[in-house]
């Protein structure tokens, strides 16, 4: 049976890793992304090589309401259902908690929390339609143990496991999951730009010993979202390499 994804900041990093996921297992994958073009068009060419039935491309930011509307009519009206939703989209703007602005507060809890209800809101209703849906938040360990520089972040990712657990308990009886990942560090290009030293120290405090790949997320993802976990809601599940410990 054809399946169709939405992933909301799909274009880079992990967002990427999980549309090249579901690719492999030929969903209709949906990537929206805030404005970088090039990188959409990479992931989606990456997407169709893996795999992907087919590969919806969308401009705008999820935490405008109208744009979270129009992506998820969009979906429907191309592919006719909406079985997956992965929260993905997020941003930084970290800083000290007595010298971050209100400005860079609010943003960063528009697009990480904002932007994953109105996407939460507006499937709902065809997932319940339809008595079928996968709902998977993307939240962080910084979000269960918090992080200095960061209230601003961990307070969206805090905020991203209660609406996981409510949205859990309204939308189980409708054959609906919602459940979320808490990864630790992860390569990406942020982490990229870090010294070795700087790496090595990140390192030593994590029990793995070293940072974990965009495709671990994937994986564990793309598990939530397959029928083998249809009994596994309301849950925060880390991929941390033991960091949350």
């Amino acid at each position: 049976m054809t399946k169709t994804v939405i992933i909301t900041g799909g274009s880079r990093g992990i967002g990427r890793a999980i549309a090249t996921s579901f690719s492999e297992k030929k969903y209709n994958v949906v990537i929206s992304y805030a404005g970088n073009d090039t990188a959409a068009k990479e992931a989606e060419e990456l997407c169709r090589q893996a795999g992907a039935l087919d590969v919806l491309l969308f401009k705008g930011d999820v935490s405008d309401e109208k744009n979270a509307e129009e992506l998820v009519g969009k979906t429907l009206e191309k592919y006719g259902q909406i079985d997956v939703l992965i929260n993905n989209a997020g941003i930084t703007r970290d800083n000290l908690l007595a010298r971050m602005s209100a400005e860079d507060f609010d943003s960063v809890i528009a697009t990480n929390l904002r932007g994953a209800f109105l996407m939460t809101k507006y499937v709902t209703k065809p997932m319940m339609k339809k008595r079928y849906g996968r709902i998977v938040n993307i939240s962080s360990v910084v979000g269960v143990h918090g992080n200095p520089g960061q209230a601003n972040y961990c307070a969206s990712k805090a905020g991203l496991i209660g609406m996981t657990k409510s949205a859990a308990k309204e939308l189980a009886s409708r054959n609906i999951t919602v459940n979320a990942v808490a990864p630790g560090m992860i390569a990406t290009e942020m982490t990229a730009v870090l010294s070795d030293e700087q790496k090595s120290a990140i390192n030593s405090q994590i029990p793995a010993k070293r940072m974990g790949e965009a495709s671990d997320v994937a994986n564990a993802v793309t598990f939530l979202a397959d029928e083998n976990s249809s009994y596994i809601t309301g849950q925060v599940i880390g991929i941390d390499g033991g960091m949350g410990i």
